[in-house]
């Protein structure tokens, strides 16, 4: 993205700007972080109501945080949302996308250390993006807050879990947003919504102190331009005492990968479904063939090859009861957060029949899941002893309708069922802790967004940013908004 903060005058100029140019031109004094924060802010007003993507915001506080002076860090007066996953600040709310928690008035004790990274880095918090109950479906339409609206189709959903960040970064809102993925959560959005996406690699960010780094989540952020990614990462991946994984330092600093040739690289495509019963929208596959075409021009080998364990069904069975009995330990630690049981009134439908599930599964069985998705981890790893790169669709379809994996009494499971051919190819990369991209370089024929995903060997997000700056260079996305914005 070239440098555009030249043609910027006036703070409504603000929201073409990425995040990289604004901290920039903050630097230069045209004009001050009040500024940028108060255009930020009205934005969201404006928006907001229409979308649903904000739920909580802490305006005053961050004028006050602004006027008292910020750390001196890359992305000083920038403003920053935080997904509704992870504790801010001590003091303010917290609620996972929980009636319970949210009807009890639920604080954070703690603050996250991505938040104190961020805080460091310069960056303004402006509030809490909207999240599906607990992150756990590909849709954002709690009960507790209500749905997020996608900018590109009111009709639609914007995923999730992190789709109010995706929203409020679509929207305009402001230039990126913190978002986490466990499934895909990043990915997902960013592909319905337009955007960059990255998940790194397991350890590359703390998830302290509430999670550890081992799990399947990680979390980063979503975002307009590949050099936003790339730069944030760099301003906020190191490590804080007591993260159980660090990922190796390949590349950094990240934003230098985003101009570097990466030379002629190896990559594999899958454009259809890994299993055989999941159709694979007709506009995506053509978008994947279309991508490997375009990475052929630029002096890529491109064959149509993949990881031969992707749709392994027993893979996908693990991986779901993993997911049910997490999800009836997140009800456990809740209830101690709020001093009691979490009940079925608490909770979703799904919540709450994922979770009865999860109180099956014993602690032996726990073992021999986490073995097996070691053995996986190790399987597919050795793909990439012969490749550099996997290109494959983010979703298998674009963004659904809203409603269509809402939860219900009536069908309870239907939600996460319904997630699966959204995570079909992002869910195996949580596995085995792998870094993966989706990018924003195609449209449905009815003007949905198509997301594009790039898969690197663990801990090689240096190649992912190297491809990723060299795809927007030749197909510049970074300009496009959502019509009627």
């Amino acid at each position: 993205m070239a440098d555009d903060t030249a043609s910027v005058r006036t703070p409504d100029d603000l929201e073409a700007l990425d995040a990289v140019a604004t901290a920039a031109l903050i630097r230069s004094g045209e004009v001050s972080a009040a500024e940028v924060i108060d255009a930020a802010i009205a934005r969201i007003e404006d928006r907001n109501p229409d979308l649903n993507a904000v739920i909580h915001t802490r305006f005053d506080e961050a004028r006050a945080e602004v006027a008292g002076g910020l750390p001196d860090g890359p992305f000083t007066g920038v403003p920053m949302l935080l997904k509704d996953l992870w504790p801010g600040a001590a003091g303010e709310p917290f609620h996972l996308g929980v009636q319970g928690l949210k009807d009890a008035g639920y604080t954070a004790t703690v603050d996250a250390n991505i938040v104190r990274a961020y805080r460091a880095a310069g960056f303004v918090i402006l509030g809490r993006t909207n999240t599906p109950e607990l992150g756990l479906t590909a849709t954002t339409e709690p009960l507790a807050y209500g749905p997020t609206r996608n900018p590109w189709n009111r009709d639609h959903g914007p995923g999730g879990s992190s789709g109010g960040a995706a929203a409020a970064v679509a929207s305009g809102m402001l230039p990126a947003a913190n978002a986490s993925d466990g499934g895909g959560s990043i990915r997902i959005p960013a592909a319905m919504c337009g955007l960059v996406g990255l998940k790194p690699s397991r350890g590359r960010l703390s998830m302290g102190p509430l999670q550890d780094e081992w799990g399947n989540s990680v979390q980063h952020v979503v975002c307009h331009t590949v050099r936003d990614s790339a730069a944030i990462m760099d301003a906020t991946a190191y490590p804080f005492p007591g993260d159980g994984v660090v990922a190796p330092t390949t590349g950094q600093p990240y934003a230098a990968q985003v101009t570097t040739d990466p030379g002629s690289l190896r990559i594999g495509f899958a454009a259809v479904s890994p299993r055989a019963e999941l159709d694979t929208d007709p506009d995506v596959e053509a978008a994947v063939r279309a991508t490997a075409v375009q990475l052929e021009a630029l002096g890529h080998r491109v064959s149509e090859d993949s990881p031969a364990g992707l749709g392994d069904q027993e893979q996908l069975a693990n991986f779901s009861t993993f997911w049910v009995a997490g999800a009836a330990a997140s009800l456990d630690r809740l209830g101690s957060w709020i001093g009691r049981e979490l009940t079925e009134a608490d909770v979703e439908p799904a919540t709450w029949a994922m979770a009865q599930a999860g109180r099956m599964v014993g602690g032996p069985d726990v073992i021999s899941i986490q073995g097996a998705q070691m053995s996986f981890r190790r399987q597919i790893a050795h793909w990439w002893d012969d490749f550099d790169l996997l290109l494959t669709p983010t979703c298998l379809r674009p963004a659904p309708v809203l409603g269509e994996l809402a939860s219900s009494a009536e069908d309870p499971m239907g939600s996460l069922l319904g997630s699966v051919p959204y995570a079909a190819f992002t869910s195996p990369f949580n596995i085995t802790g792998q870094p993966g991209i989706s990018l924003p370089l195609a449209m449905t024929s009815t003007g949905l967004p198509i997301g594009i995903q790039l898969v690197a060997a663990y801990g090689r997000e240096d190649l992912l940013f190297q491809i990723a700056g060299q795809l927007e260079a030749a197909t510049p996305w970074s300009g496009r908004r959502a019509p009627g914005l």
